[in-house]
């Protein structure tokens, strides 16, 4: 019984900081844009990378 007396404040007290987090994190828009990296990741903003010396750039058959 005595172990509740610890526990129970150090349950509330970890809820709250969870619950401080989680308004702290909407408040600064984290959850704003759910869609936006799904997205993001299906267009080809990519440049090629520069071809280096000495590397070949086409394999030939037979070669």
């Amino acid at each position: 019984m005595n172990n509740f007396l610890y526990l129970v404040p150090i349950a509330l007290g970890l809820g709250l900081v969870g619950l401080v987090a989680f308004m702290w994190a909407l408040r600064s828009g984290q959850y704003d844009d759910l869609d936006g990296a799904a997205e993001r990741i299906l267009f080809d903003d990519d440049r090629p990378l520069p071809e280096q010396r000495g590397t070949p750039t086409q394999h030939h058959a037979g070669q």
